[in-house]
């Protein structure tokens, strides 16, 4: 696996224009992020598309249902060979668990609070305001129920680190080049550096890389600066 720390998130409407980007970008990443706008638009041919390319993808999909729905959604996810992929926590202790059987190659992720909530929001739907605190009982859950690693927000890192240990697997969206960007749609944001100095693996970035003038030098100066 590439030793690379970046996943560019591949959130496109624009098929071709994709494809030009990870054939740019390829050399320079860990992994590419598929989620529901690319997936839902080109499905199963627009990601074999991308694989042919770069084979290292992260499936966003976050899987939430009934265990057995779960369970026979990831035996035919791993087919197609992501390298991560995701559940939400909050399935279940038996949700979490019927991934057991089918993982192999393909690392499960578990999602904590996706990071666009806030304090106020997390009240409203958990009864908690302290987001850190309910990251980390979510990270705990997720160990405890054999899942590889977790998706976390820049704030709740050194939390997790903390609670689960140096091996299991953390995972960074919400990663700005200019963590003081106002008009974001997620709220707990930080920098590359800062995120994996307190302790995450891998750090999730999209537009700050995919919407710039030149991704590629974007992308090689992030790198220089995790070495």
């Amino acid at each position: 696996m590439s030793s690379k720390k970046i996943i560019v998130a591949l959130d496109s409407s624009n098929l071709n224009n994709t494809l030009k980007l990870v054939k740019i970008l390829k050399e320079e990443v860990h992994s590419f992020k598929v989620g529901y706008q690319f997936f839902f638009n080109f499905g199963i041919s627009g990601y074999k598309k991308i694989y042919r390319i770069c084979p290292r993808i992260f499936l966003d999909l976050k899987l939430h249902d009934i265990p057995n729905t779960v369970k026979k959604g990831l035996g035919a996810l791993i087919k197609i060979k992501p390298i991560l992929t995701t559940i939400h926590i909050t399935g279940g202790d038996s949700m979490m668990k019927s991934t057991k059987n089918v993982k192999k190659s393909t690392k499960i992720l578990g999602v904590s609070i996706l990071t666009s909530m806030d304090k106020t929001q997390t009240y409203k739907y958990y009864n908690k305001k302290n987001i850190s605190l309910l990251v980390k009982k979510f990270a705990k859950y997720a160990k405890e129920n054999n899942l590889d690693g977790v998706v976390c927000s820049p704030n709740e890192i050194e939390f997790i680190r903390k609670e689960v240990g140096k091996k299991f697997i953390i995972v960074t969206p919400g990663i700005r080049i200019n963590k003081d960007i106002k008009s974001d749609d997620q709220k707990r944001i930080s920098t590359p550096q800062k995120a994996i100095e307190m302790g995450s693996n891998l750090l999730v970035i999209g537009r700050p890389i995919t919407k710039s003038k030149d991704p590629l030098r974007v992308l090689k100066e992030i790198n220089k600066t995790l070495i």
